[in-house]
């Protein structure tokens, strides 16, 4: 990571991780459920010593496969769940392997909504060896409700057709390209990923509804008037059992700016057969509407798609003619070039 990517990914309440890790996939096979683990892998490479399972048909993050004792021998000093499974829950078939890294002499890092300390087994191997057990999706104590209040500063939120999809690789992308451009910004992490890269954020999707919005305001407070901050989305305002997390972010962020994010090709919301992917003409008028409850400037600067599935022929195909059809900038800003030059332009243009 540059030195400018660091100096963008500042917590407003740091915390302090026992890095480097070990990252734990568990038993998935399908790389949506493993995104922490990824998101650590790309946007933290530093802090990862090398990857362990408790099965042959785990995903592959490409990083050496270690054994608790080998990672620990090699410097790690954690164990972090790269799950993001959906309910947030301990599988009964990681405790074993999690047992096994408190044995190794490694800490427990977790951005599940179990907590780890809950898990009978894991507490008495946490207690016999002195290990810590580190539960990040904890909101912070006293959020209040929102206000509604404008501040002053400027924010750009990434939402999305669906979850993961992109919307925490978009925002931390867009937060490196405006401090390459020399602006003051931070990146503001909604998620247990984002908040493992940052060192601090918000886990939005574990504060009680009545304060969603406070938190968001909480998180991204008044700054200087030339002062960014670029926020992880959550959800999707059209998702059956996450949008609600998705509103409280829009309307307590009041972003000036929105970017949406899609996978192209995607049918169907991911673990939810039978809805269908919105469009992004969709996409883009609701959040717009909804966000200009407290934000009425709020404008759509353009959209990234993830285009990993593609190749370099077709990426470009489908991002000029979601440009042409849009009438917005469209890019995917892990390919880079000048698409993504447009879109962080069209960001930064003034209304």
């Amino acid at each position: 990571m540059t030195r400018a990517a660091q100096s963008v990914l500042r917590a407003e309440s740091p915390l302090e991780l026992p890095r480097p890790y070990l990252l734990f996939v568990g038993d998935v096979a399908e790389a949506a459920f493993a995104k922490t683990a990824f998101g650590l892998r790309d946007w933290a490479p530093e802090a990862c010593v090398g990857q362990f399972s408790c099965s042959a048909d785990a995903i592959d993050l490409g990083l050496p496969r270690l054994a608790p004792l080998e990672a620990r021998a090699r410097g790690a000093r954690a164990m972090v769940i790269g799950v993001a499974n959906m309910g947030g829950y301990i599988a009964d078939a990681w405790i074993p392997s999690l047992v096994k890294a408190l044995e190794a002499g490694l800490d427990l890092v977790s951005g599940l909504h179990a907590k780890l300390a809950d898990v009978p087994a894991v507490r008495s191997a946490a207690e016999a060896h002195g290990r810590q057990l580190v539960d990040i999706r904890r909101p912070p104590p006293g959020i209040p409700v929102g206000t509604g209040e404008k501040r002053t500063g400027k924010r750009l939120l990434t939402v999305g057709t669906d979850c993961a999809l992109g919307k925490k690789y978009t925002a931390l992308s867009i937060a490196r390209a405006f401090g390459d451009r020399g602006l003051a910004v931070d990146f503001r992490a909604t998620g247990q990923t984002g908040i493992l890269i940052a060192g601090g954020g918000m886990p939005m999707d574990a504060v009680v509804a009545d304060f969603e919005a406070g938190a968001a305001e909480l998180l991204t407070p008044a700054a200087a008037p030339d002062h960014w901050d670029v926020i992880e989305g959550q959800g999707s305002l059209f998702h059956p059992s996450y949008a609600a997390v998705s509103l409280g972010l829009l309307h307590g962020s009041q972003p000036d700016v929105i970017v949406v994010c899609h996978e192209p090709g995607r049918l169907e919301l991911l673990g939810h057969p039978g809805f269908a992917i919105p469009s992004l003409e969709e996409t883009i008028d609701l959040n717009v509407r909804l966000a200009r409850r407290t934000n009425p400037a709020t404008r759509c600067a353009g959209v990234s798609l993830n285009t990993a599935a593609m190749t370099g022929a077709e990426a470009a195909d489908t991002l000029k003619t979601t440009a042409a059809r849009l009438g917005l900038p469209a890019a995917d800003p892990i390919r880079g070039g000048p698409e993504f030059a447009r879109l962080v332009d069209a960001c930064l243009a003034p209304r």
